[in-house]
């Protein structure tokens, strides 16, 4: 049996040649949008520089929200990069807001998770709203972890924070269980072991209830390890009740599926409206 080379598997910036191009891109288009009438910038959900989040509105009160988490393995990115998908979600009707969150080695993936339900506690005292959350490789592993949440369990929550804060997911190009990763390069920031990577892989945890909806997108292009981690997590989840789909998007990468959530009439956001409005 051949040996998985779990590097050339995982590691998407070697991979991927044009990636330097594709983040130049980006970053240009979010500066842009950053000036944009509607955009409420760096709003604290805590005392750190990277506790911090971007919320663009629709001007509507009553617009659905959208939480997009940014990926980069955990220990690069950040959420000024996002701006770009703002102008495609409010034309769609939707508020959305991109959190910033400490990385790896400063804090642990453990404790990112934490960061990010603090995060989306704090959005909900500011709007009330129920957010559909999506995020993108660490940010779609970060998802999940979301939607698997048991509000009621975490501490120093709001009183009134619901149980079923987080009701439907899009994890798009995520990494469900994290043991695989020990071996690459990425981990010498991650610092994960077996146990805590097992600790703080969404796939062996309790799956949420079955009221939730979980989509797990992945481009086509991308490599076969990353279209089994979302196969084997909509296994496990629609084998427990909750409403879970595999998503292959068709003619990107592991960093143009990002372009599909920016292009309106994309299948990938379509599908996230379609989450947002049900």
């Amino acid at each position: 049996m051949t040996a998985i080379d779990h590097e050339a598997e995982y590691n998407n910036r070697l991979r991927i040649a044009e990636f330097p191009a594709i983040v130049a891109r980006w970053q240009a288009t979010s500066a842009a949008n950053r000036q944009s009438p509607g955009a409420e910038l760096d709003q604290p959900y805590g005392d750190g520089e990277r506790q911090r989040y971007d919320l663009f509105h629709t001007g509507e009160r009553t617009a659905p929200l959208v939480v997009y988490i940014h990926g980069g393995y955990w220990q690069l990115g950040e959420r000024q990069m996002f701006s770009f998908l703002a102008p495609a979600f409010r034309a769609a009707g939707l508020d959305l807001a991109i959190p910033s969150y400490p990385l790896c080695p400063a804090v642990s993936i453990l404790q990112i998770i934490e960061e990010l339900r603090r995060c989306l506690a704090a959005i909900w005292t500011r709007t009330k709203k129920h957010p559909v959350v999506i995020g993108h490789s660490a940010g779609g592993h970060l998802t999940a972890a979301m939607l698997a949440t048991d509000w009621r369990r975490v501490p120093g929550m709001p009183s009134d924070l619901p149980a079923d804060l987080v009701r439907a997911g899009c994890a798009i190009s995520g990494v469900f269980e994290l043991a695989p990763l020990i071996p690459t390069t990425m981990n010498r920031a991650m610092r994960l072991d077996p146990e805590t990577a097992r600790a703080a892989s969404p796939l062996f945890w309790p799956p949420p209830p079955s009221d939730r909806t979980l989509v797990a997108a992945v481009g086509d292009g991308e490599t076969l390890a990353f279209h089994q981690q979302s196969r084997t997590m909509v296994a496990a989840w629609a084998k427990a009740g909750v409403t879970a789909e595999y998503l292959s998007v068709a003619g990107t990468n592991h960093f143009t599926v990002m372009d599909e959530l920016a292009r309106p009439d994309s299948a990938l956001l379509g599908r996230v409206v379609a989450l947002a409005r049900s």
